[in-house]
């Protein structure tokens, strides 16, 4: 069994990038397991917070999911041409030094996809995220590419998706990242 983390980059009840993890979920075969976990709870990065008291047990909570994971799927969405604050925040508090961090980033197989209201999809924002991603040493998966545009009309909330188009790619995207994370160079370096 292959164990995939997904991440939503939006804390939004009817976030379209939860709804396409939702749809991940549903697309990935009885072979892997998509979890999802939420970025609810973790405060602002603050190095003063951090020295009084410590990493949140929200931020502990989510490196433990990571490390169990075989590989993390990252859903960005895009504001204003850019990677969502929310995301980044939790990501800068999952880089602090320690002992776990070769655990959580150096090697572990990522993968980008996001979805968008908008036309253009998340092209910008996934880009945004190559420097930040390749600056902590992960295994960023190229074998696909999911920017889904106009998401209303294609997802709903639960992460049915209408398109069959849109359906296959998202399907043939978990089944390929999982493929990639399950291989031997990707978990040999955990």
């Amino acid at each position: 069994m292959t164990r995939l983390l997904g991440i939503s980059g939006s804390l939004r009840t009817g976030s379209y990038n939860t709804a396409l993890l939702r749809a991940a979920q549903q697309a990935a075969g009885t072979d892997v397991q998509v979890e999802i976990a939420t970025l609810h709870g973790i405060p602002l990065y603050d190095g003063d917070l951090e020295a009084a008291s410590g990493v949140p047990a929200a931020v502990k909570e989510l490196k433990q999911r990571i490390i169990a994971s075989d590989g993390v799927l990252l859903a960005t969405p895009e504001y204003n041409g850019g990677i969502p604050g929310v995301l980044k925040n939790a990501i800068d508090w999952l880089s602090r030094p320690g002992t776990d961090i070769p655990k959580v980033f150096r090697g572990r197989p990522f993968a980008l996809l996001g979805a968008t209201p908008g036309g253009f999809g998340t092209v910008l924002s996934q880009n945004a995220w190559l420097t930040i991603l390749k600056q902590l040493g992960v295994q960023l998966w190229s074998g696909g590419r999911i920017v889904m545009s106009h998401a209303p009309g294609v997802l709903d909330a639960s992460g049915s998706i209408s398109d069959e188009a849109a359906r296959k790619l998202v399907t043939d995207f978990v089944r390929g990242f999982a493929a990639f994370a399950a291989q031997p160079q990707a978990t040999a370096q955990k």
